[in-house]
Order: C-alpha cells, then structure tokens, then sequence
C-alpha cells in the first residue's frame, strides 16, 4: 500500500522528478535578541520605574549651576538597576530555548538512498531525503527519518529507539502490518523512528515521513509552541505590581491635588511636584527585591545541588513549595532501571525447588536463598547448568566505571551475567550462538566444555516459556533426565503465570539444554528459518524470574509525599499489570486495593469523554502505555483543576510536557532535549530527591514572605513620609539617590539575612499551599 501510494519501487527507487515533487509537497526533512530585551520591560514596576527615570531626566535637563551634574545622578542609577535585571531576565530566557537546539543532535546528518538516477545504494543528506524514498539501514546508523519496513536482510533487527519512547531495551522489528489504526508508537514494530539507532541487523524501507512530520519533528513543534507559564511567585509580584502602581497613582494626584495652588510658585512649582512623583515612585518600590529574590533563590539552589536537585530556573525553586501534584515517570526515577533477578525455579521431579537472589542493582553481590537460609549454588547439579546457560546464552557483560556498574548490552542479559556472578560456578566454552526470532522466540549458544571430558557438546536453550516448553521433552532433575510429563508442563505454566501476575509481575524466561544437538556440519547458519529445527528435544532446566526492581528508598517517600498532601500519580510507558505490580510495591497503591478508575492505559484514557478524562486526571494514580501527547493532555486537566504539577521525564518525548507543566523535572542520566527543557535536574535519578527539594521549596517561600513583608513596610514609610512633607508643605524629607540608597542597601542586606532561616520542623506535615493565597495580607 505504502509503495503504491508514493509511486515507487522497492529496488529502483524514486525518479528525479518525483524527488521534485515530493519535496515540493512535503518540504525540507529538518527545521531577535531586541525582542527578549523589550519583554524584559513588560512588567509594570519595571515601566513605573522606567518612567521616573525619564522624568527624572528630563528635568535634569532643566537645571542650572552645580546641581545640573549631580542631577542626572538619579536617572542615571535607576537605569543601571533597570538595565542589570533586564540582563539577568535575558539570560534565563536564552538558557530556556536551548531546549529546541539540543534537539538538533538527534537529527541524522546522511541516510542511504536508492534512486533511478544511480545503480548503487548513494549517500546522501540527511536533509534531501523525501517521502517515498527507499532507505536501507544497517547496525550502527542512525535512522534519517520515519521509515516503514520493507524487508529485514538480517535474522533480526534490533532497534534503541529510548530517546522517543522511554523503553529500556532495543526493540525488535518486523515487516508484518500492525492491524491497529491506534496503536501507539511501542506497538508499530513496522516502522522505524527518524534520530532512533539501529543496534543491530540491516533493512531497507520507504519513507514515510520527514521534517516535521516524524514523531520527533512533531515534539519540536510541539515545544515550540508551549509558551512558558509564569511562577505562582511571578504571578504574585504581578499582582503585587498593579495594586502598588494604583496606589502610587492616587497618592501623586492626591498631593498635586493639595498643592495645585503652588504650581506656578518659582521654588516649589509644577516642576518640584514632579520630582515630589519621582520621588514617591522610588520609595514606593522595593528597588532592592529583585535582588534579594534572586539571592534567597540562589541560596535555596546551592542547598538543593547538596540533596542532588541542580536547578536549571531559578523562579521554578518557590514554585516548588506549591507543588500539589507529582507526575513521575516509573523506570529509573521509581525503580533503579537495573534488571535483576529475583526468583528461580528448578523441577525435582513433580515438585519444584524455588530460590530468592538478593540485590537489587547491577552490583554483582548478593545471596541465593531457599526456604529462607542462604545456600552454595554449587552444591545444586541443575543451578550449575542453569548459570552455564545464563552464562553462554548471552552477549552482555559489567562495565565497573568510578565505583558503577553498568551494563554492556541488553538489560535482561545483563541480569542474567550478574546471576551468574552471583552463583559463581562452572567451565564451558561458546562456539557459536543461533540468534534470537520471532517465530521460535528463543535463541542458543552451541558449547563444548573447556576440558576434556566425557561429555560432548551441548546447546544451550534460552526464551519465552511459551515458546521454549513446547518443544521440551525432558526435564533436568538432578543429573538425570526425566520425561517432561503434561502434569509437569502444566505445573511450569501455572508457576509462570503466577509469577507474571499479581504483587510480583516478573519477566520470566525459560533455559533449557539440547544434550546431543546436531553437529556443526549438519547446520544451515545462514537461514534463520532452520534454527526452530536444530532447537528440538530440550531438556528443561528452569525458570528464572526478574524484574526492574523499586528502590527502596521510594515507599518512605511516596508517604511522605501523601503526609505533606501532593499526589502522586505514575505515568510510565510500561504495560498496566507491570505498573501495578510497582505502584503497590512502593505504596501508590494499597496491596490488595481494586485499581478500577484509578489505573488507565493511554488507549483507555483516550477512550473517554473530555469531561471523563478530567475527572480521571484528578482521581487516577497511574497512567500505563503513554505517549507524549498523553503527557501533555494531563498536565493541561491539572493545570485547568488549579493544581501546580511537577513532571519528570528524561527522554526526547517527554520534552513538550516537562516545558508545560510548572515544574519540569529532567533525569541527570536523560536526554540534552529533557534537561534544556527543564527547570530541574536531578543528579541521581531519584525520585526522592523531589520530595527533599518540594521540602525545600516550602521553606524558601515562607523566608521570601517574610523579607518581602520587611521590605514592603519600610517603602510603607518612605511613602508617608514624602507624602506628608509635600501634603504639608515642608521641604522634601528624602531625595530619590537617598531613597534608593535605603532600598538597596540599608534594607536590602537585613533582609537578605532572612534568606537564611532554617525550615520548620512541621513544614512537610501542612498541606500545599494554595497559588491563590496572597503575598501581603
């Protein structure tokens, strides 16, 4: 269908005419500093103050004798504090839209072509790529746009497309057509992502899409048109700006009103009342609260880089403190996004042995426990073969770096390398490895043993249970082999199932041994299709369960959390049951609770009315199967409740909706686009790093509170001051520089020092507090 619509051929390619026209129809395949610098003076104070400078100017212009030098003095000075703000604003904004440039390294710069005008496969860019075109891709590039499959020439094809949708592990494609119209962008297996990265395999397909018509076109866009929302703290000071200009206003007309006799006096005429204005305009604004802000901020930013919270904005740290709603991506902010295994089960018999492995990470260090009491794995003829099997039948391995562990390779591999460190035995040799597909669901590793020995090679089976099971005749018990029974396979699915499901939700792979498998000679490598035949007569050695397990630190915190009245809600790409496995392990949800219109999966969410879907938003506490429009949809329902989200995320789609929510938190292990989009990053991942810098937050909004009421109160004297001198009739009490020497600096340092009170004891025990309460009562 997709050939046909473009016009095209599979092996010749696009003409140079229909190149042309595409590019024609579709466009290109990719995408003033004067501005940033006049909304830095939108706001009002700024303009009020923008205003007196000027007036102030203009009359210095009037002046005679010495005093016409020493009067450009206070224009002179508030321009320099107009103009240090303006710099400081400039520069946070700039920081901001970095988001979108990051973007740019994620934007192949060539792709592999066939087109009539050339017999060969030509390299061309990126950029000069159009629908319709025939791409090829192999191990290593990087996919120039979205793609449909056309033909796969590898036994699989593997593909890293987490940047886009968070998944953990390289997803396997295929050619088949994907039925559903809705499906989101984990299931479309047929399609290839533009700036995902091929981990192995090569393939060819058609173009299917290209600038800001792939799925990563349309997150820049979607970035580009979010504006940014102003802070609650912003919001206030806004407020707090238009009542004080008001108020300002009625007091100059007040005492122009009381001395419009004197207007045409030669000493204390219109010109003096307009300096009374000027006057009034100063000591009526806290010149020095920008500043005393931007230090307590930074204050508050040194401590919260302490607990691993780097804030990349500095408004978003009181903002925090309102915080009402966290939205929390599960994999690597919840759980530690290290696969590891926890269970194995072995057959003696009709019964079956189960064993716990402790350890939670990629740490090659823990206990292999039975009924409870640790045991030595060598003591076990099968735990032997099933470690030799985890073992060979994988290509990962543990890479210690500055005192981590991380893996090499594919993350269920990758547990199963630390299992076999944990066991700690064996000796046997790989020679080759019959890779995995999706019709067997399962792949070998032909071994012989190291030294020499009566037994002969064997092959070493791991896969699906489903997939494996069926093709077991025997079952290992001990060193024998006992005939695989339908009671013994029944009771191997019902221990999968049960694993696969409820509290514990494994991911549970079957091992197996071919103890006389065919020789080498006999085996067609070259044709996948033949390995389903070389891989019949397994012997079932055992199941071993794993998971990405929580941290455990996270229960404590998600308390915490429920204590100090923010809702937690997960939103996870992950499958529902997987999910909920998780929620109820770290207490968003109770063990045995009904999870019904509490849990939605992306589709289901979609499934609703928009009234549904905003009373869902309010209620739920998890969302599976996301995509990032989802994302977005719901930080909008709780915006539009009044609630103030938190969203963290750490790939290129979660980028649209960490710039939309109030508090966009990035992952230090995520994506440049996450972290540019972000007003926070945290440095370990760690979800309860958030609840320590929310705590922080609170306690930084009530120190502002109260330095900017101290401030408030002595403009409040400034301002009755020369309104009772002028209202009087007496000589100004306080001149402009005077005036902002006390707003600056007389009161300024004071109540900087304000910045530096503890928290309160009980400051986590009090509910959010709301946007709407006032800054000065």
């Amino acid at each position: 269908e997709v050939l046909s619509y473009f016009s095209v051929s599979p092996t010749q390619g696009l003409s140079d005419e229909q190149v042309k026209r595409n590019r024609a129809k579709y466009g290109p395949n990719g995408k003033s500093l004067w501005q940033m610098v006049v909304e830095q003076f939108e706001d009002l104070l700024v303009r009020i103050l923008l205003l007196a400078a000027i007036i102030s100017f203009v009359l210095a212009l009037f002046e005679d004798g010495e005093e016409s030098i020493t009067a450009f003095v206070e224009p002179f000075v508030i321009l320099l504090i107009l103009i240090a703000n303006s710099i400081i604003g400039i520069w946070q904004e700039r920081n901001a839209e970095s988001a979108i440039e990051a973007l740019k390294e994620y934007e192949p710069e060539m792709g592999k072509v066939v087109r009539q005008d050339r017999s060969a496969v030509q390299r061309i860019l990126a950029k000069n790529i159009v629908p319709g075109d025939i791409v090829e891709v192999s191990v290593g590039d990087k996919v120039p746009a979205d793609i449909r499959l056309i033909a796969i020439h590898s036994t699989t094809l593997r593909v890293d497309q987490a940047i886009l949708t968070g998944e953990s592990v390289s997803v396997i494609k295929h050619t088949d057509a994907v039925p559903d119209p809705r499906a989101v962008n984990q299931d479309k297996k047929n399609l290839l992502f533009s700036g995902t990265n091929i981990a192995s395999g090569k393939a060819t397909g058609i173009v299917i899409g290209t600038g800001s018509n792939t799925e990563i076109g349309k997150i820049r866009d979607q970035m580009a048109e979010t504006e940014a929302e102003k802070t609650p703290l912003q919001q206030k000071l806004d407020e707090f700006g238009q009542q004080l200009s008001k108020i300002i206003t009625v007091i100059c007309i007040a005492v122009w009103a009381i001395n419009i006799s004197h207007f045409n006096d030669p000493v204390h005429g219109a010109i003096y009342y307009f300096k009374i204005a000027v006057a009034l305009a100063v000591a009526a604004i806290p010149e020095g609260l920008p500043a005393v802000i931007t230090t307590c901020l930074a204050l508050g930013t040194s401590r919260m880089a302490k607990k691993n919270s780097i804030v990349r904005s500095l408004p978003s740290v009181e903002t925090l403190g309102c915080t009402s709603v966290i939205c929390s991506d599960k994999t690597g902010t919840l759980t530690t996004n290290q696969m590891s295994v926890c269970r194995v089960v072995m057959a003696d018999g009709a019964a079956f042995h189960e064993f716990k492995i402790s350890g939670s990470t990629y740490e090659p260090i823990g206990e292999v426990m039975k009924n409870g009491d640790t045991i030595k794995s060598s003591d076990y003829d099968a735990l032997i073969e099933l470690s030799t099997i985890c073992a060979l039948c994988n290509d990962s391995s543990l890479d210690y770096n500055e005192g981590i562990y991380e893996k090499v390779g594919e993350a269920t591999e990758t547990a199963l390398t630390v299992l076999c460190e944990k066991m700690n035995v064996f000796n046997t040799k790989k020679e080759f490895t019959l890779e995995f597909s999706r019709d067997r669901k399962s792949m070998s590793a032909y071994c012989r043993p190291t030294a020499p020995s009566s037994i002969g090679p064997k092959m070493f089976v791991k896969g699906a249970p489903e997939g494996v099971l069926d093709r077991c005749t025997h079952v290992r018990v001990g060193k024998q082999r006992v005939p695989m029974t339908a009671e013994i396979k029944q009771e191997i699915q019902s221990l999968v199932k049960e694993y696969g499901t409820g509290r514990d939700t494994l991911r549970c792979l079957a091992l197996g041994t071919i103890d006389t498998p065919p020789s080498p000679s006999q085996m067609d490598l070259g044709d996948s299709t033949k390995f389903l035949e070389y891989e019949t007569g397994i012997t079932f050695v055992g199941i071993v369960g794993m998971l990405d397990p929580p941290r455990l630190e996270v229960f404590q915190a998600v308390q915490d959390c429920r204590k100090a009245g923010i809702r937690v809600i997960v939103i996870t790409g992950d499958n529902k049951a997987t999910a909920e496995a998780i929620c109820r392990r770290i207490g968003v949800f109770g063990e045995t609770e009904d999870t019904t219109g509490m849990a939605y999966t992306g589709r289901e969410f979609d499934d609703l009315s928009v009234a549904e879907q905003a009373k869902a938003c309010l209620r739920a506490r998890l969302f599976a199967r996301v995509e990032p429009a989802h994302k977005s949809k719901i930080v909008e329902y709780l915006q539009a409740n009044g609630d103030v989200t938190a969203m963290t995320g750490d790939g290129v789609n979660d980028a649209p909706a960490l710039k939309k929510a109030e508090i966009g938190i990035a992952m230090g292990s995520g994506t440049a686009v996450a972290k540019s989009a972000s007003d926070m990053v945290l440095a370990d991942d760690n979800f309860t790093s958030i609840v320590a810098a929310v705590e922080e937050g609170r306690a930084i909004y009530n120190n502002m509170k109260q330095f900017i009421r101290y401030l408030i109160s002595s403009n409040i004297g400034e301002v009755v001051c020369i309104f009772l001198a002028a209202a009087l009739g007496v000589p100004e009490a306080l001149i402009p520089v005077q005036l902002l020497w006390v707003n600056l600096v007389t009161d300024g340092l004071p109540a900087t020092a304000l910045s530096f009170n503890p928290a309160d004891i009980d400051i986590m025990d009090k509910a959010p507090r709301s946007t709407k309460d006032s800054l000065i009562n």
